[in-house]
């Protein structure tokens, strides 16, 4: 499913104009990215959470020549579903 997709669907589950449905997964993007660049986790009741994880450097191997690579450390998005979630889509 696409961006469109995903509105068209929104803006018919909520009985609305596209446009709302629009409106309404951008003001969610934002404050899922303004929550998560803030190091915080947001938390959705029957779905599941965002939270900002910190990844280690490690070594690599570049797969082209082989050669032994540093992959610098940095953070990560994990999401963490929760069991109503899991039930719907393993019943």
């Amino acid at each position: 499913m696409n961006k469109a997709e995903l509105i068209a669907a929104m803006a018919l589950e909520m009985n609305t104009a596209k446009h709302t449905a629009d409106e309404a997964l951008d003001a969610f993007t934002k404050v899922l990215s303004n929550q998560l660049a803030a190091g915080e986790e947001l938390t959705i009741p029957g779905l599941g959470s965002f939270s900002v994880i910190n990844k280690a450097a490690r070594n690599g191997r570049n797969p082209k020549t082989g050669e032994t690579i540093q992959i610098a450390a940095r953070k990560a998005v994990k999401f963490k579903a929760y069991k109503a979630l899991n039930d719907i889509i393993n019943p």
